[in-house]
């Protein structure tokens, strides 16, 4: 493990570790790395320095620590992290559960936390994404598994928008990120990401707070869809293996 993602850097570089975990497995408030091409991870962190790379919402700490970061990073620090992480497998530790009512959460930190002793609540238009062992979780222990509570329905109608693009709403998703939706070269991996992540980027792109040229595409592939049909595509991913 390079020193960079195992320590960091005083003063403003974190340990990549410490968030995204040893193996890459990352959490439901960032991104999983593992098995990302090297060329891809230094994109990013290019874009988030640069401001192509920003958030739809501005007071989320993570993505404001890694535009931090990524003023301070040096490039050789950047490739050691980038070729580590690229060089790990891919975990899939998150179940998808379609649900018309929910365990009461909280926020805690960046996530969601259970309350298993409070009575269950209508899910609603949302997807509740929870670790299974609070503790372990907290503990950073990168074996830690994850419940999805996703509508009912939701993952069947994300399949097909993933695999049809629906009617005037989206197009193939395997067109640009592969057939096994597992990345093609420099587009990324969508197959078992947390659907917490998967969210975002979509918000991101649609609010038009991504300009980087990669997701230009993108704008227009985003631009029809509701919060449902969000839902339903990560959703859907957060299933595959």
């Amino acid at each position: 493990m390079p020193d960079v993602v195992e320590h960091g850097r005083k003063p403003g570089v974190y340990a990549c570790g410490y968030c995204h975990l040893p193996d890459g497995a990352g959490r439901p408030e960032n991104a999983s790395l593992a098995g990302l091409p090297v060329g891809y991870i230094a994109q990013q962190l290019a874009d988030f320095k640069s401001g192509a790379r920003r958030t739809a919402v501005p007071v989320r700490v993570p993505p404001q620590l890694m535009i931090e970061l990524a003023q301070s990073v040096t490039n050789s620090e950047i490739n050691a992290a980038a070729d580590y992480f690229s060089r790990l497998q891919p975990q899939y530790r998150i179940k998808v559960i379609e649900t018309d009512t929910v365990p009461h959460t909280s926020v805690a930190g960046w996530f969601l936390a259970a309350d298993k002793a409070a009575p269950t609540e209508a899910i609603g238009n949302r997807i509740i994404d929870v670790p299974e062992d609070l503790k372990q979780f907290e503990h950073r222990d990168a074996r830690s598994r994850f419940i999805a509570y996703v509508p009912v329905g939701s993952v069947k109608a994300g399949e097909t928008l993933i695999k049809t693009g629906g009617p005037n709403k989206t197009i193939a998703c395997a067109s640009c990120h592969g057939a096994n939706l597992k990345g093609a070269g420099m587009v990324a991996s969508l197959a078992g990401r947390s659907p917490s992540y998967i969210v975002r980027p979509l918000f991101d792109i649609q609010s038009g707070a991504h300009v980087r040229s990669a997701v230009a595409p993108m704008r227009e592939v985003v631009k029809h869809l509701t919060v449902d049909d969000i839902i339903a595509i990560a959703s859907y991913l957060a299933t595959l293996h």
